[in-house]
């Protein structure tokens, strides 16, 4: 990314991971700006991070070659329709990461000719550890491609998906995932506690479990079943845990949640667009 000069349009926080995973990875702070509402953010980019930060979306824009769109979804349509004429003049490749804002509609609110593609990154993208699914329609070209994978690669692994659609599945996968990891380890923490536990060690145990047991699947090339059987000794305290998780359902209640969560991501692709 060191050639290319991005703008990143809203600085919450997936603008500021993708800040500081850029600057981590070695791309210097005078190729990328930030265009922000609130004057306090502006003021914590440019102390933290050395970056031009300002409230002028337009200025922010201007020379860029990829911009990055990581504003609420309901917010895309308001920040891209001012910037239709400067993006349709310099056509940079804009990267969306605003959750569902579906390729037609952002091509209609950037103007005729501007490359366009959608990003689903998640929350661990604020530590380097991201995981990204990417899509990008027909008009983008390898060079693009290969530039916005550059992109998201700052901030953890990324996945390209053969078709938008695929996207909401991301969604209800990997970018909501986090928090059905976070919920199991609180609700393990919880019954380590009423088993007689101290809160904290129930807690820190966990949080420890949760750790260490991503760390063995990290890459993605583990066989996720072979390593449950791994754990899984015949006639042990695992199996019995397992059995009992079997006797509630759990692979239906998991397929229903991500179900739940894929419909919702395209419920609101539809009412941003």
């Amino acid at each position: 990314m060191t050639n290319s000069r991005l703008c990143i349009l809203g600085a919450g926080n997936m603008g500021r991971a993708l800040i500081g995973g850029l600057l981590r990875s070695g791309t210097r702070a005078e190729r990328v700006s930030a265009a922000e509402s609130q004057p306090a953010a502006r003021e914590a980019l440019s102390r933290e991070f050395g970056i031009t930060a300002t409230a002028d979306t337009r200025a922010a824009i201007a020379g860029a070659t990829i911009v990055v769109l990581a504003v609420k979804p309901q917010d895309a349509r308001d920040v891209l329709t001012p910037l239709a004429g400067v993006l349709t003049a310099s056509k940079p490749l804009v990267v969306s990461v605003a959750a569902g804002v579906r390729v037609a509609a952002l091509e209609s609110w950037c103007g005729p000719g501007v490359p366009v593609m959608r990003a689903m990154p998640n929350r661990p993208a604020l530590i380097g550890a991201g995981a990204t699914g990417l899509f990008a329609p027909l008009a983008v070209d390898r060079a693009q491609r290969n530039a916005a994978e550059q992109l998201l690669k700052a901030v953890g692994a990324v996945f390209w998906v053969s078709t938008e659609e695929a996207l909401d599945a991301v969604t209800a996968l990997s970018g909501s995932g986090p928090a059905y990891f976070f919920l199991l380890a609180e609700l393990m923490a919880e019954a380590g506690t009423q088993l007689g536990l101290e809160a904290m060690t129930a807690r820190q145990l966990a949080a420890a479990t949760l750790y260490g047991a991503g760390l063995m699947t990290h890459g993605g090339h583990a066989d996720l079943a072979q390593l449950r059987t791994e754990v899984t000794s015949n006639g042990g305290t695992t199996e019995a845990a397992l059995k009992a998780f079997e006797a509630t359902d759990l692979r239906a209640a998991v397929r229903q949640a991500l179900t739940a969560a894929m419909q919702r991501s395209r419920e609101l692709a539809a009412a941003a667009s």
